[in-house]
């Protein structure tokens, strides 16, 4: 009796260590199938953008630029305001991570890569917690191990939010601006890189003299990075 009990305890863990391995395993593939293909595949839309539609009820769409296709000035604009490191680093920069903790700082933005953006703006939900955080930094890690980094940089600038309602460079250039992507001016690509911290409250079109004081701020860190030959190597 007691060996029969024994053996089905053994039998119980085994087929439960089996389900857990599976259910892991399940999970990590998933995450892969969510990644991988994103270095061949523009992705049609986002999480930010589908909890938007069904708040707002409206249909929003993206207007794929690739890369080649957009003006030097706004990659450079973004990167010198987001994440000065972003050639270098490997979707974590834990130097401004520190400064911003130890600043104690609300607001941790500045620390957080272009590579965590878009994770945020691909796959999660808005909020702080543990579990979010997790699922952040490692989907950031699997985007860096399996995308180039021209390749994040194209794909953050056609999916982020500019305006209200305005995800990506195509729909921002053409609404904000009444022109291409290709033919965004220094000027507009750092207002455009300035609202990014709050592009509904903030207005790159109808700027505010914040806006237009942080551009500035812009155009002057992306002088003392070198211009756009600052990312000639991506």
């Amino acid at each position: 009796m007691k060996n029969n009990r024994k053996s089905h305890q053994k039998s119980l863990k085994k087929r439960m260590l089996g389900y857990v391995v599976i259910t892991f395993s399940s999970l990590f593939m998933a995450s892969i199938m969510l990644t991988l293909p994103l270095r061949w595949l523009n992705p049609f839309t986002t999480t930010f953008i589908i909890q938007e539609m069904f708040a707002d009820k409206k249909i929003i769409s993206l207007d794929w630029v690739f890369y080649e296709n957009i003006a030097k000035t706004l990659p450079i604009a973004i990167v010198a305001s987001e994440d000065q490191k972003f050639p270098d680093h490997l979707g974590f920069d834990f130097d401004s991570l520190y400064k911003a903790l130890t600043e104690n700082r609300k607001q941790t933005r500045g620390a957080s890569t272009i590579s965590q953006q878009l994770v945020k703006n691909l796959y999660l939900w808005p909020g702080r917690s543990l579990l979010r955080k997790g699922l952040e930094a490692y989907f950031t890690i699997l985007i860096e191990v399996f995308l180039p980094k021209r390749r994040i940089l194209e794909i953050y600038l056609n999916v982020v939010e500019f305006a209200p309602a305005v995800y990506g460079v195509g729909v921002a250039s053409r609404k904000l601006f009444s022109r291409s992507a290709a033919h965004i001016t220094a000027h507009q690509a750092a207002l455009l890189a300035a609202v990014l911290p709050n592009p509904k409250r903030m207005s790159a079109a109808n700027p505010s003299s914040y806006v237009l004081s942080r551009a500035a701020q812009i155009k002057n860190a992306v002088r003392l990075l070198g211009g756009t030959a600052y990312l000639k190597n991506l």
